[in-house]
């Protein structure tokens, strides 16, 4: 048996990941930033803070009894992955790698045996989000949604979905951190994406996970878990890193997608141009080399020629692909930018206005 959110985990460096935009190469890693830690240190002698919240409740299982049937299991001719119900019509929002290339889909509610065919409505590969609709939308429950701009590192939060296989799992942890860039490896059927805005959690993310919601402890769905973090060196997973994708953003792009089919508001920065790290002569890398420019893009209206070596955006060096990414995901479309570029040995200094990556 094959699980649709297998492979999908975040190579940990100390590079952040964006999107390059235009047609250009998504490429890079999870960042992880300075350590996130529940309690202060307290000096001896002293005592610890006084709480300023209730205790937390012993059991979580009248969240879990609210949440659950909102979360599906999806299966696909190659593998399973989980979904949130969005609404009464059937729409199903998951990721786009547990789409992948599928043309049927076979949902089911955790407690129903019976599963019901769906069918694929959009899917936009750069935020890795899809949305499914079952053919009968009868007994399915709508979750209910709660504001990810307001999530905080230290939020008690669930993780439910079907990893494994293992229909209606839950798992608990707390928000590690929010504002996470991580980019995603491609896989089988679905290309790598970069997301700018990544809500990083303890809570374990096994496969199969992908697309099922990661709520708060009011029942809330303020994010949909897409992978866990795995070591460069061994490829085994991290624990207690896994990262999901805010609701906010999941909600915007699964609403794009019902109504047109596609997404035509990406909300992301664009350069316009398809890029690869190239290395001096002591093999360091020694920029963003640019390989290709899309016609009519910024980049091409300022005049940037493949062949040009991006060494910063503002006052951010460029060494490789990964920080230009990171440079583009904390920048927003329409801002007036300065490149520093190498062009056969000479430095020059370029002003671009970003576009924005275009939909699909």
């Amino acid at each position: 048996m094959r699980l649709a959110g297998r492979g999908r985990r975040a190579w940990i460096t100390m590079a952040m990941a964006g999107v390059i935009g235009g047609g250009g190469v998504v490429v890079g890693a999870a960042a992880v930033g300075p350590a996130v830690t529940g309690h202060p240190h307290v000096a001896a002698g002293t005592s610890p803070p006084a709480a300023t919240s209730a205790a937390a409740p012993a059991s979580y299982a009248a969240v879990v009894r609210q949440v659950l049937p909102s979360v599906v299991l999806i299966r696909t001719p190659s593998g399973l992955g989980s979904g949130v119900v969005l609404d009464s019509k059937g729409d199903i929002v998951t990721n786009a790698h547990v789409a992948a290339n599928a043309a049927s889909f076979q949902v089911q509610v955790a407690g129903q045996a019976q599963p019901r065919p769906a069918r694929l409505v959009g899917a936009y590969a750069p935020d890795d989000l899809a949305v499914i609709r079952a053919d009968n939308p009868s007994g399915l429950a709508p979750a209910r949604f709660g504001d990810s701009s307001k999530a905080q590192a230290g939020d008690v939060v669930l993780a439910i979905g079907n990893p494994l296989g293992l229909s209606g799992s839950v798992t608990e942890g707390i928000i590690s951190a929010t504002g996470r860039a991580v980019t995603e490896p491609a896989a089988t059927g679905s290309p790598a994406a970069a997301l700018p805005d990544a809500i990083q959690t303890s809570a374990p993310i096994n496969p199969g996970n992908s697309g099922g919601a990661l709520v708060n402890t009011s029942g809330e769905v303020i994010g949909i878990p897409t992978l866990a973090a795995a070591s460069p060196q061994s490829g085994a997973q991290a624990q207690g890193i896994g990262f999901a994708i805010p609701a906010n953003l999941a909600r915007d792009i699964a609403r794009q997608l019902i109504t047109s089919g596609h997404v035509t508001n990406s909300h992301r920065a664009a350069l316009g141009v398809q890029v690869a790290t190239v290395t001096g002569s002591d093999g360091a890398p020694a920029g963003a080399g640019v390989a290709a420019v899309t016609p009519g893009s910024p980049a091409d209206r300022a005049e940037i020629r493949s062949g040009d070596v991006i060494r910063s955006l503002g006052r951010t060096p460029t060494p490789d692909t990964e920080s230009l990414t990171q440079a583009l995901a904390a920048a927003r479309p329409g801002q007036p930018v300065t490149l520093t570029i190498a062009r056969y040995g000479q430095t020059l200094t370029i002003k671009v206005t970003l576009g924005e990556l275009p939909g699909g």
